[in-house]
């Protein structure tokens, strides 16, 4: 019997190294480094997209938001460049009590707009557009302060998401 490679993609964008920590537990979670390829966003040009089985991208949410360099690369795909493309979206983000410690205002927009006020969402409606199939919903890993660190177990919480991926996928 012939094992099949899976081909799988991490994409992410990082500012503190937050983002980078949950994008390589999701990689290692989802199989060995020749099956999953782990990337920060400004190392992938948009045609190694093409051919994969499974792309996730994560970003820290900014300004409720992806970042710019991640937007960027999911904008420039052609409109069915994810076609046939199994995706799914993560963030990394302040708890909403975070938030209403810092400022009443983050807290109160957070609020309002809900998932939408989050990276992940972004992401995963980008890929959606471009032709991807969401295996999963959006989800968010949470961090303490602007610059983190991550709250304890979210790397752990971030493999075992992984692995609901793997199962939604094949």
């Amino acid at each position: 019997m012939k094992m099949m490679v899976i081909k799988m993609m991490v994409v992410y964008d990082s500012m503190y190294g937050n983002t980078e920590q949950i994008a390589r537990a999701i990689g290692e979670a989802l199989g060995s480094p020749a099956e999953v390829g782990v990337y920060r966003v400004g190392d992938v040009r948009p045609e190694q997209l093409a051919g994969l089985d499974l792309l996730v991208a994560g970003s820290p949410t900014q300004r409720f938001n992806a970042t710019p360099a991640l937007s960027s690369l999911l904008g420039s795909l052609p409109s069915d460049g994810l076609r046939g493309r199994r995706v799914s979206a993560f963030d990394t983000r302040l708890t909403l009590e975070e938030m209403k410690s810092m400022s009443s205002f983050l807290s109160l927009s957070a609020k309002l707009v809900g998932e939408t006020a989050y990276a992940a969402k972004h992401i995963a409606d980008a890929m959606k557009k471009k032709g991807g199939e969401l295996v999963a919903p959006p989800q968010g890993f949470y961090v303490r302060g602007a610059e983190g660190p991550l709250l304890e177990g979210e790397l752990e919480r971030a493999a075992g998401w992984a692995r609901q991926l793997l199962d939604k996928s094949g």
